[in-house]
């Protein structure tokens, strides 16, 4: 075993992915150190943030036994423990009624990460089953947000964006059905990208989810680490519904590329539920002003879709869906869950689900979709637009408990993410960044949104943006320096 050393960890924790990468494969560094280097964090930061909740030790050590020379080489990476099929790893959804099942197959997402060199030292925390934008599973309790543990990380990528704030690992596995990238983004001060629809493949194991709802992506500290993971781990099989185009030049390399003038919008208005905040009022016109000043037009607009509308035919497919995957689960369980096995959102959801026709069914299926289809009509006269990420700051611990078992009640607190799930349904990405601290260094997160396949102007609006902000040098209250 490596001695690890104060040096090795400020280099550590100092360094993004492409970093790490780049120290391992010029041999300034072994990546059996840099593992070793971030268990050690584990051990030592972990009991105060509960991130990171199946430990993969062993598999990271003989995966750093293994010379590899991709980008990623060495660097060290969590799996979200929700979807991500790393075969052989164990994989609970946060839920008991799973705690025995081990993956039987690589995701396709996955094979592409072990061709990068990205090595998984464990599994980071989410909440039963995803649905929710904090991280409090009953299974294994509570991720705390490194800046301070009395508020929310974040869902469902809780664990994940927590362990990169907290430098515990400088990029982790993140995955969206309602913001579950850009939330806990926002929550933890990283960055998070929603891509296209399309962009990713839901294979082998899965043609779709959530009718291309469902996105796969990181969580980073920085925007040249988001652009080189999507080339890393983007493209499609044969016979995936969804495609988006790709740039002729690499995203990574497209980083060097100044953006043009670019035509933005932006809103000061929540569509539903509270008004912003007066700190993410203030957090979105900081980064208009921002914009402005580097060269790019700016036009408040306020989306006319009734995205409060579309939000109940979705959570309609979404029960469906969840059941029908409880349905799939039951065959290696050996027995349906009981009301017992889930937490009482979850158990409601499949309660509700039973009631469900199959025209009504249907009828969600194309509310949505229409919903999608107007919201990306109105947004096509920007290059991008901006709004919070979230309409309110982070929200306290045990503030979105799945133990409130009453749907329409629990469902109807989501207006904080108005702007999350209106983007999963419309397709086109969009990007947190961290552009700003509030009171008591709360950080909240800023959305762009660009058109469908056009990642690459998200990227360098966000690259230009972190050049005169700088945020990787901020340190949480937990952190490994």
């Amino acid at each position: 075993m490596t001695d690890v050393t104060q040096d090795l960890v400020k280099l550590y924790a100092e360094s993004d992915a492409l970093g790490i990468g780049e120290l391992v494969r010029s041999k300034q560094v072994k990546a059996s150190e840099i593992i070793e280097t971030a268990i050690h964090i584990i051990e030592d930061l972990n009991p105060k943030l509960n991130a990171v909740i199946i430990e993969t030790f062993d598999l990271a050590r003989s995966l750093s036994a293994v010379p590899n020379n991709g980008l990623f080489a060495g660097v060290p990476y969590l799996l979200k423990n929700l979807g991500t099929m790393w075969k052989d790893t164990a994989l609970t959804f946060g839920t008991p009624y799973l705690k025995d099942f081990v993956c039987p197959v690589d995701s396709e997402i996955v094979r592409k990460m072990k061709a990068s060199g990205l090595v998984p030292v464990g599994r980071s925390n989410t909440p039963e089953y995803g649905w929710c934008i904090t991280s409090e599973p009953r299974l294994y309790g509570p991720t705390v947000n490194p800046w301070n543990p009395d508020i929310t990380p974040g869902g469902s990528s809780g664990g994940s964006a927590a362990a990169v704030a907290a430098r515990i690992v400088p990029i982790a596995d993140a995955s969206d059905g309602g913001g579950s990238i850009r939330v806990p983004a926002s929550c933890c001060g990283v960055v998070g990208l929603k891509p296209s629809r399309g962009r990713m493949s839901y294979g082998p194991h899965e043609a779709d989810m959530w009718f291309g709802s469902i996105y796969f992506l990181c969580n980073t500290r920085t925007v040249r680490d988001t652009a080189a993971y999507l080339d890393a781990v983007s493209g499609n099989l044969p016979g995936d519904p969804y495609h988006a185009p790709r740039p002729e030049k690499s995203w990574l390399a497209g980083l060097s590329d100044r953006p043009r003038k670019l035509n933005i919008g932006y809103t000061l208005r929540a569509p539903w539920g509270e008004p912003f905040a007066p700190a993410v009022k203030a957090a979105v016109e900081n980064a208009v002003k921002l914009f402005e000043s580097l060269g790019h037009t700016v036009e408040e607009y306020d989306v006319k879709t009734d995205i409060e509308a579309a939000w109940w035919p979705y959570n309609d497919i979404i029960a469906i869906e969840t059941f029908t995957e409880f349905t799939q689960h039951a065959k290696f369980v050996g027995h349906p869950p009981r009301e017992e096995d889930l937490e009482p959102f979850n158990w409601s959801m499949l309660e509700y689900a039973k009631t469900l026709s199959a025209a009504e069914y249907s009828a969600s299926i194309g509310a949505v979709r229409k919903a999608g289809q107007s919201i990306a009509a109105e947004l096509a006269a920007f290059d991008v637009f901006v709004s919070p990420t979230l309409t309110q700051p982070p929200r306290p611990v045990g503030y979105w408990s799945m133990t409130d078992g009453n749907r329409e009640r629990y469902l109807d607190r989501w207006s904080d993410a108005a702007y999350m799930f209106s983007h999963n349904i419309s397709g086109l990405p969009a990007m947190s960044l961290p552009l700003s601290l509030g009171d008591g260094d709360t950080p909240i997160g800023i959305q762009i949104v660009g058109r469908h396949g056009d990642e690459a102007t998200l990227l360098r609006l966000a690259a230009q943006a972190e050049e005169v902000e700088p945020w990787i040098g901020r340190k949480p209250a937990v952190c490994a320096i």
